[in-house]
């Protein structure tokens, strides 16, 4: 399967962002997708992730201000991003996880930007 990210932008510190992660393939329902972060200087960092039954994991700093979701229908997996802080400005990527770890290559990224 492969994984596009999409939705990014500029927005002021409170605000909100959807992202959307676009899947090709057939069985895209059977697989565990997780959303990433890279902010410049950083490594790469685990976000959230959704397994194939519904079961949603968070970094303790997004917790309360993302939602991860998933359409099967739609071969998508949505991270909402409400408010927004600075420190979230980062290359967002999703991934086919493992528990938190990412599995496959990287695909390109969608830049999210927090003005203070």
């Amino acid at each position: 399967v492969q994984l596009q990210a999409s939705g990014g932008g500029l927005v002021q510190a409170g605000g909100s962002l959807r992202l959307s992660c676009a899947a090709s393939g057939r069985t895209f329902s059977s697989y565990s997708i997780g959303w990433f972060r890279q902010a410049p200087g950083k490594e790469r960092e685990f976000v959230a992730a959704i397994d194939r039954y519904g079961i949603i994991t968070y970094i303790d700093s997004v917790k309360g201000r993302f939602t991860i979701s998933r359409d099967n229908a739609k071969k998508t997996v949505y991270l909402l991003m409400n408010s927004l802080k600075p420190e979230d400005t980062a290359a967002y990527y999703c991934n086919l996880v493992l528990g938190v770890q990412p599995t496959d290559s990287w695909g390109q990224g969608t830049q999210v930007t927090v003005s203070s």
